[in-house]
């Protein structure tokens, strides 16, 4: 991961514009391409960034500023960075991540929908559950009734950066020709409806869960008390 500190200036161009004036904030640019311009303030949301797959150019504007050009692969969008003064540039090679820890319900879901994959829809059957990619697990990987690879993302709370992480998987385990093609499914407890839209664009399909119901299919013969 590349971190820069930086006063810099940032316009967005695509299928929206926008806008950062100038100001000091974080520029990350991540092993899978992504890159990220973060403020010091806003919790976890960056206030613009590039998903991949995309490409960053470094240059020099005609009056002699430092300017970073990323664009995406698959469309026009384009992410301007003019930085008028460099405060800190390094990169740190983190390795791969062992992924989000799960916490009780979460897990539990996990199995659950392991178990139960019809719950997904008819004729779903597990290959794997915590299918290891470049970047993370994703939590299962299924067949449909068709025999495609079905990649499922499962969240107690389903938003924009749930639909971002699947999306990563999604376009690793597509360039896999023994995997592809593979869609998507963002099943959670609740889905916020930035991450239901967000998704419908990307081709992912939302499946809410009943956890109560999930935990009524269990076998009590199974359990120990």
């Amino acid at each position: 991961m590349r971190l820069v500190v930086a006063r810099c200036q940032v316009d967005y161009a695509g299928r929206l514009t926008a806008h950062l004036p100038l100001a000091t904030r974080v520029i990350m640019v991540k092993a899978d391409g992504s890159v990220l311009i973060h403020a010091d303030g806003g919790s976890y949301k960056p206030l613009n960034w590039m998903s991949p797959p995309c490409t960053l150019r470094e240059g020099t504007a005609d009056d002699g500023v430092v300017e970073w050009t990323v664009a995406a692969t698959k469309s026009d969008d384009t992410l301007r960075i003019r930085l008028e003064e460099v405060l800190h540039d390094s990169a740190h090679e983190l390795g791969v991540d062992p992924g989000l820890q799960k916490d009780g319900v979460e897990k539990h879901l996990q199995e659950l929908l392991a178990e139960h994959t019809a719950t997904l829809g008819a004729g779903m059957s597990l290959v794997r559950r915590e299918y290891m990619t470049a970047i993370g697990p994703v939590d299962l990987l299924c067949k449909d009734a068709d025999g495609a690879s079905v990649a499922v993302e499962i969240k107690r709370r389903g938003e924009i950066d749930g639909v971002e992480q699947l999306t990563r998987y999604l376009e690793l385990m597509n360039r896999d020709p023994l995997l592809a093609p593979v869609r998507g499914v963002f099943a959670a407890q609740e889905i916020k409806p930035q991450a239901r839209t967000l998704a419908t664009d990307r081709g992912i399909e939302c499946v809410l869960l009943d956890y109560d119901a999930l935990r009524g299919i269990e076998d009590p013969s199974l359990r120990l008390f």
